[in-house]
């Protein structure tokens, strides 16, 4: 019995005797409908309190992805009771399966033959008959991604997660079926739950995908052989990544993009230089604004064709096609339609208000599944947000110093606004650029292709935009990352002194640059 029940008995004999002593009984009727209001309210009260008491956990994340790997984990850390829903076998998934971390290690892999092939003899370094050992590097890569995988299934038993393998769909918003590769099903209540079921690559309507030679990214990362050639439909992140793989490799490869420039997105001068840089160091063709109209196999060879920008058609044979335009966010089978949830019909996201809540109270939805950039560390930090908006805390995210990487090499990496955003907008900025050719450390590792790029506010000189390529700008993007999130200016990087010789200091000569045109090295 419920320990405000005695209260609610007495007050009923109050009631009854005040009736029945006053004989009035209009007030008699008045009183016991109110008494019988309040105590159905109550009745409703207990019944929830009770479903919620007796739900299996606080949280159930739908994905184990680095968004819902990560806000699951944090979930735990905050004395959250968790679980997760994973349907393969392995967590992580795309990034860690097929996705971030085996594309990094071909990428790292095939870095490693180029140079061989093509550098080492400068260095004093002779080899004889270099060749690929494709089943080789494959098994290393999956060797990384068993590595990654594994990881994550200690993460959860330190954090005391548990897991349910299978689809996971929604029956109500605390209770989940979830259905297992065998048929069978079992269902999990939560008082809360977060959909981080990531995305899947974009397919071209009249463009069917066999896996076997009109190929994704997913094929692309477990091919038996190195190609002679191949196209790439899409000139992304994506494309590129894979591409120069295999150019590094020694097949030709031909990118056939239909806006302008590749990157689009990011800073114009960067997918300027690379163009310039993967056409010069791994002979990588460009068809740049050419609309795709078609692809067919025969045999062991691929013919795509499409229309340049003056609509004339262009034929392009190959070995294998990747197509890399995209990716659309993965929701079939959630059963969203159960609890409420209608999906946009672009890209099949699920909308959120600011606090990354469906439409539904105590379901949440985080990365690809939700508007803004498909990254994995951007999942992650909306796996950290809900989990910690869950526990009553007050996260927050700066959308606008979410980076963005391509891992070719030279690597790209940018943070903030670019040049093209802020001319739009009417902002007043300076810039400020330095050359890795200018570099001692970049001299000296024979990477001297690239540049930085600061942009800074005209009048405050608060940093406003980071735009880099060059070697391990991956990694140096961090750097201008945190200076933004303390709005420092750009004579705040300038004056904070950077160890020499190191590929860093080519940033403080471009926040000198931004700050007065003052580079000491150029």
């Amino acid at each position: 019995m419920h320990s405000r029940l005695p209260t609610l008995n007495l007050f009923t004999g109050i009631v009854k005797r005040l009736c029945f002593k006053t004989q009035d009984f209009k007030l008699m009727t008045h009183l016991w409908r109110y008494l019988t209001f309040t105590l159905n309210l109550f009745s409703l009260h207990l019944a929830n309190q009770n479903y919620q008491e007796i739900m299996q956990y606080d949280v159930v994340v739908i994905g184990s992805g680095p968004g819902g790997y990560v806000g699951a984990i944090r979930c735990a850390q905050l004395g959250l009771k968790t679980a997760v829903i994973e349907k393969y076998k392995t967590y992580g998934g795309t990034c860690l399966n097929v996705g971030c971390i085996p594309s990094k290690a071909l990428l790292d892999s095939s870095e490693h033959f180029h140079n061989a092939a093509h550098t080492f003899t400068t260095h004093g370094i002779n080899l004889k008959d270099l060749k690929v050992d494709m089943k080789q590097m494959i098994a290393r890569k999956d060797d990384v991604v068993a590595q990654n995988t594994a990881g994550i299934t200690y993460l959860f038993k330190k954090n005391k997660i548990d897991a349910f393998e299978g689809v996971g769909s929604f029956v109500d918003k605390n209770t989940i079926l979830v259905t297992k590769s065998d048929g069978s099903t079992e269902t999990v209540t939560a008082k809360n739950v977060i959909i981080a079921t990531g995305s899947k690559p974009t397919a071209l309507p009249f463009l069917p995908i066999d896996k076997k030679r009109i190929i994704t990214s997913t094929e692309a990362l477990t091919l038996k052989e190195v190609p002679k050639t191949m196209v790439v439909i899409g000139g992304g992140v994506i494309g590129l990544e894979l591409g120069s793989v295999y150019a590094r490799l020694g097949t030709k490869v031909s990118v056939v993009e239909f806006l302008p420039s590749i990157i689009g997105t990011m800073d114009a001068g960067l997918g300027k230089e690379l163009q310039r840089v993967l056409k010069k160091t791994l002979g990588m063709e460009f068809y740049m604004g050419h609309k795709v109209t078609g692809a067919t196999v025969k045999g062991k060879t691929v013919t795509v064709t499409a229309d340049n920008a003056k609509g004339e058609p262009v034929t392009l044979e190959a070995d294998y096609c990747i197509v890399a335009v995209g990716r659309t966010a993965y929701t079939e089978g959630l059963g969203l339609d159960k609890i409420g949830i209608t999906v946009e019909e672009r890209g099949k996201k699920i909308p959120v208000n600011e606090h990354l809540e469906t439409a539904v109270k105590g379901v949440y939805a985080i990365g690809d599944v939700i508007t803004g950039a498909m990254l994995a560390h951007k999942a992650e930090d909306e796996g950290t947000y809900v989990a910690e908006t869950i526990a009553g805390q007050k996260p927050h995210i700066n959308y606008n110093l979410i980076p963005g990487v391509v891992y070719t090499w030279p690597e790209v990496a940018s943070v903030g606004q670019t040049e093209e955003q802020l001319k739009a907008s009417g902002v007043k900025y300076k810039a400020g650029s330095f050359p890795f050719k200018a570099s001692g450390r970049a001299k000296a590792s024979m990477d001297t292709d690239g540049f930085i790029k600061v942009l800074a506010d005209a009048t405050t000189d608060e940093v406003l935009g980071v735009h880099m390529i060059g070697p391990r700008a991956a990694d140096m993007i961090a750097e201008a990352v945190i200076a933004m999130e303390f709005r420092a200016s750009a004579e705040d990087i300038a004056r904070t002194c950077h160890a020499h010789p190191t590929y860093t200091e080519a940033l403080k000569e471009a926040a000198l640059a931004a700050t007065d045109n003052r580079a000491i090295h150029i």
